[in-house]
């Protein structure tokens, strides 16, 4: 079996105001190339197709014609949902596209009903929300390893039964990978990473969620993010792989780079030799955030960066001898700060100074996960079939049982 991992797509994503939908329409009209003249058998999207649960008009487009490109190319595509995706809207009419070729999936009802392509077997896990999940999946713990290792052991013990080559697909954040910026936490506890141990006895695990490309464990694979979305992954090769997996089991990996229309940049130094310096030319043409060192703040800065560098997009200002970076408004002062970390500081605020204690943080991880299991519920981002519909209707679990959604409580 060949076939191409991808994944991170986050259609209709905005890059620090700028929009990249027709960045990421152009790397998708390669990816499409690269999977017709690598003959694959199979293409698998391993999550985040969306950007947003709710995506605007012109994403859905780009990707209806990109799915349809893909299985005119004879390849089966299989397509899981991630923790930006509304698991309802995504696998709306599942069941009819997979008679053409497309399998969504979506929720707990195929964990251990393979996708079958050339010799091999290729189980589907979407991402779980574990509050919602974890009873349905059997789960002794009602985390993200927990929920995971629960299912991996049903699709496991199905691979087995089959006899052929596994290939599993996951969206989940795994123990030794490296995250960026442009990443969002799926926990608010600490608990959302997964042991890379789970993926033994698969050929290949095509895993997204992180945004860079990196191999985690002995066959645990991140494709990453085929379009840059922040600063943070400068240094990322984006692109895809193209993996081969043998008669045996083994499987042979090769990274197909993506087109880059505009690299990545951060400048620091004083604004005079910015604007100056020979040897930052080749950043001209780049998404460029620039750190200013001046020991005033310039006036008109960013006007005068963007005489040099057009495609400046984020400008911050950190005094010689300063630390942090001294910003200016609201949002960008909340830039890097997680949930959590803006509620604290929001009670530290009200309060004086008076910091959350250890009790306080957590009631608010409890509040925050309470609201994350809620927006799952409304979205059906988290496995199960929507309120009302039971999984006789088509969602089962790994183990047959069916199951019904009844909503999620937040914390009081």
């Amino acid at each position: 079996m060949r076939f191409l991992h991808t994944s991170d797509w986050h259609l209709g994503r905005a890059f620090n105001g700028v929009r990249l939908l027709d960045v990421q329409a152009r790397v998708l009209d390669h990816l499409v190339e690269t999977a017709r003249e690598a003959r694959v058998d199979a293409v698998l999207i391993a999550g985040d197709i969306y950007d947003k649960a709710l995506p605007n008009p012109d994403a859905v487009a780009v990707l209806s014609d990109t799915l349809e490109r893909l299985v005119d190319t004879g390849a089966q595509v299989v397509l899981i949902s991630g923790n930006h995706d509304s698991a309802i809207r995504l696998g709306f009419a599942s069941s009819l596209l997979a008679r053409a070729g497309l399998h969504v999936r979506t929720g707990v009802g195929a964990l251990t009903e393979p996708v079958l392509v050339a010799d091999a077997a290729v189980y589907a896990v979407p991402y779980l929300e574990p509050q919602v999940v974890a009873d349905a999946v059997g789960a002794e713990q009602r985390t993200h390893a927990g929920v995971l290792r629960a299912v991996l052991d049903a699709v496991r013990a199905d691979a087995q039964r089959r006899g052929r080559p596994a290939v599993a697909m996951a969206h989940a954040a795994v123990s030794g990978g490296a995250g960026c910026e442009s990443e969002r936490d799926i926990s608010v506890g600490g608990v959302g990473s997964v042991d890379p141990g789970l993926f033994d006895g698969f050929a290949y695990a095509a895993l997204g969620h992180l945004h860079g490309r990196q191999r985690v464990g002995d066959v645990a694979h991140y494709s990453g993010s085929p379009v840059a979305m922040s600063f943070g992954e400068a240094g990322h090769v984006k692109g895809y792989a193209v993996v081969e997996v043998e008669a045996g089991g083994q499987a042979r990996v090769d990274l197909v780079p993506a087109p880059v229309e505009r690299a990545v940049v951060t400048l620091r130094g004083r604004l005079a030799d910015l604007l100056g310096e020979a040897r930052h030319t080749s950043a001209e043409g780049a998404w460029v955030s620039v750190v200013l060192t001046d020991p005033t703040r310039p006036l008109g800065a960013m006007d005068s960066i963007r005489r040099r560098f057009p495609h400046a997009i984020k400008l911050d200002w950190v005094p010689e001898g300063g630390g942090e970076p001294v910003r200016r408004t609201y949002a960008a002062r909340l830039a890097d700060r997680g949930d959590l970390d803006i509620c604290c500081d929001f009670l530290a605020h009200v309060r004086d100074g008076v910091a959350a204690g250890p009790r306080e943080r957590e009631l608010l991880v409890r509040a925050l996960d309470g609201a994350r299991v809620a927006r799952s519920g409304r979205e059906g981002e988290g496995g199960l079939a929507p309120a009302g519909r039971t999984a006789s209707e088509g969602e089962q679990g790994p183990a047959g049982d069916a199951t019904t959604a009844t909503g999620a409580e937040a914390v009081a």
